[in-house]
């Protein structure tokens, strides 16, 4: 167990970079010194030809490499990078691995979905506290959906599906403006794709994390400025999302960065998000689910220096 003092972690996900520096107090609590998130676009790409593009290389190491520095600034004593979906799938991983290293002497671990999935649920567990009866914690990100069926502290089943929003806006055209029809025909074939929740039960509670989901959070609340605390534990009604569906589908990027509580960059992304987010309530009959800004990072924290 480590004792107190300043720890990090970087997860590498396919659309975005999130890192966090967290302190360790001496009754083994926690405060936050930084937590923020960068979007680096790694997967951009990655469905066509397989890689991870130079650029998208370039990128995301430099964005881990400003991370590391600052970390070193805080004189954190460990420091841990995971690598998620967009890592995982693409051919040429290593290359990427092998800049980053180079580049910060940063080593990025490449974690399996299960093993992502139970870390966010442990993140949501300490966050949000231990909810009686059947939980259901979700996470989606822009190269995959991690899902987490639980009770209290127990894990039941985990499974991560190659579903996420950044290939969801290339195949469906999600990132401009589309007629009601065609979005109706893309929310069908999104639904479609979730056919692993065909026979799970409704559970008696709905967690969802992730960059669509705190971004639809903060467009709810008009937080012109991110606020994590107004964002953890808030409740995202299905009338809200199918609202904010509607307002993304009638905007181009351009008129979409311009929404207050939207991060300019996930403007061409957000639509397939809130997609996934609304097949996702729809599969599991629920009307509405509480939002956790604690996520993957927030897990590898508690689990290696907890």
């Amino acid at each position: 167990m480590a004792g107190p003092g300043v720890y990090a972690v970087i997860d590498v996900g396919t659309n975005s970079v999130k890192f966090h520096v967290g302190e360790r107090h001496e009754d083994g609590s926690w405060s936050t010194i930084v937590d923020r998130a960068e979007v680096t676009r790694l997967g951009e790409g990655i469905a066509e030809t397989g890689d991870i593009a130079p650029a998208a290389i370039e990128r995301t190491a430099e964005a881990i490499a400003g991370m590391a520095e600052e970390a070193r600034g805080h004189d954190a004593a460990g420091l841990v990078a995971v690598g998620t979906m967009g890592v995982r799938s693409a051919v040429n991983s290593d290359v990427f691995v092998a800049a980053v290293r180079e580049r910060c002497g940063v080593t990025i671990e490449v974690i399996p979905g299960p093993e992502e999935g139970r870390l966010a649920y442990l993140a949501v567990k300490a966050g949000l506290g231990a909810a009686a009866g059947s939980l259901v914690v979700f996470d989606t990100g822009g190269g995959s959906t991690q899902f987490t069926f639980g009770r209290g502290d127990t894990v039941d089943e985990q499974f991560s599906l190659d579903i996420g929003a950044v290939r969801l806006t290339a195949q469906y055209g999600l990132a401009g403006v589309l007629s009601r029809e065609a979005l109706d025909q893309a929310l069908a074939a999104i639904s479609g794709e979730f056919d692993r929740l065909d026979d799970a039960p409704s559970p008696d509670a709905l967690v969802g994390m992730g960059g669509a989901i705190t971004n639809m959070t903060a467009v709810m609340l008009g937080l012109a400025q991110y606020d994590p605390d107004a964002v953890q534990g808030a409740v995202l009604s299905r009338a809200e999302v199918e609202r904010q569906i509607e307002l993304l589908r009638t905007r181009d990027v351009a008129a979409r960065r311009k929404i207050v509580g939207l991060q300019p960059k996930r403007a061409d992304v957000i639509l397939a998000g809130a997609c996934v987010v609304h097949t996702v309530m729809d599969r599991l009959g629920r009307d509405a689910l509480t939002v956790s800004d604690r996520g993957l990072r927030h897990g590898v924290l508690l689990e290696r220096f907890g």
